[in-house]
């Protein structure tokens, strides 16, 4: 495995007055209401704005999307438009939800100026996304194999490109987008500043990041691949044929906010929705099976109250981007440490508190042990 020494480590806020950003910049992110940095801003920024290529190992909802956004576009902003468009930054996300917030982002940053962009993912029509990328826009966020569709349709040229940035690296390595990453860097200029960011930081990514990354700097947010420090673990052991009723009354009885449940399988997901649904219990089911129109009206219901609950596979809830989700319930022991890690960073995020709660059945007792040991956190 590399080792790497952390160039910072949980370091302290800067008000971002003080980073001598373009004056339109700084004009949206005081829109957004930011006034100062958190860590992981604090740690990449001023390293990204210097060149560097960076590493950076945060739980998600700790502001890392920012933390590649405003040197990105600082950058483009001082160095001005290009004489002819063309595409400068390059995001790659493993999810579409986490495309479309990255995007989200980019347009609240963007405000005050005249820079660009696209989200390019599944599930829609290419013909829209295709007219923007030929146009040259100045930031690509993608998923990795829409992407691809794209470039084999040579629909987009990255001859130009300054920036890339892997998000959510360890999940995109462990939902098999490698190869496709690994072609699309292939096809990107060799000289070009490179962001790479992740939860979680396994011997396979670091060595993986030896293939693109130039002398990086490692930024490290947290204890290493554990959760957040904000939330706390509980474990309620309950057969798997009575897990629906007792989470029906949890849900009644204890549950004080919104509600994510985990499910491994997509099967699962309907069936524990619909059942929770038929107990008068609001609940809305996201999977990679929905519709991109069913996945976004899900998300949005679940962010705007409309339903309480959402009950998610670990693949469609990647990279969702909601506050305020008071608790993480795990319906069976999740299968490594890495999911556990993901799942429960939906909630304590932002400094602000969260729980998780993991249904083990008592033929799952041995899988919760070894989980509680690799993970370093004791369920009680």
């Amino acid at each position: 495995m590399l080792a790497y020494e952390a160039e910072a480590f949980d370091p302290a806020p800067i008000a971002f007055d003080s980073l001598s950003l373009d004056a339109r910049l700084l004009h949206g992110i005081r829109d957004l209401g930011w006034p100062e940095t958190r860590p992981v801003q604090s740690g990449v920024i001023p390293l990204a704005l210097a060149g560097e290529d960076v590493i950076a190992c945060a739980e998600t909802g700790t502001g890392k999307t920012a933390a590649f956004l405003v040197p990105i576009l600082q950058r483009f902003l001082r160095e001005g438009p290009t004489r002819t468009p063309a595409t400068r930054a390059l995001i790659l996300a493993p999810t579409r939800e986490l495309a479309v917030q990255i995007e989200d982002q980019v347009q609240g940053l963007t405000y005050h100026t005249t820079v660009s962009s696209v989200a390019v993912f599944g599930g829609v029509p290419m013909t829209q996304q295709e007219q923007a990328l030929k146009a040259n826009v100045d930031i690509v966020v993608a998923t990795p194999g829409r992407l691809m569709d794209h470039m084999r349709h040579n629909a987009v040229s990255f001859e130009s490109l300054e920036v890339l940035v892997l998000d959510e690296a360890d999940r995109m390595l462990d939902m098999g987008f490698w190869p496709d990453v690994q072609r699309i860097l292939a096809a990107l200029p060799a000289k070009r500043q490179t962001l790479l960011f992740s939860a979680t930081m396994p011997a396979e990514v670091l060595k993986l990041t030896k293939e693109f990354l130039h002398h990086p700097k490692y930024v490290q947010v947290g204890r290493r691949g554990g959760p957040a420090q904000t939330i706390t673990h509980a474990v309620q052991t309950v057969p798997a044929s009575e897990k629906v009723q007792w989470l029906a009354r949890w849900l009644r009885q204890e549950a004080t906010g919104p509600v994510l449940v985990f499910c491994r399988t997509k099967i699962g997901a309907d069936r524990v929705a619909s059942r929770l649904s038929g107990m008068g219990i609001r609940t809305v089911a996201l999977h990679a099976d929905r519709t991109q129109q069913q996945r976004m009206a899900a998300v949005e219901g679940f962010r705007t109250g409309t339903y309480p609950v959402m009950v998610a596979t670990d693949v469609a809830a990647r990279g969702l981007d909601i506050d305020g989700i008071a608790h993480v319930v795990n319906f069976e022991v999740p299968d490594t440490p890495e999911a556990y890690v993901h799942r429960v960073g939906r909630t304590g995020r932002a400094e602000s508190t969260g729980s998780a709660l993991t249904l083990a059945a008592p033929e799952e007792l041995r899988a919760l042990r070894a989980l509680e040991k690799a993970v370093g956190v004791q369920l009680q």
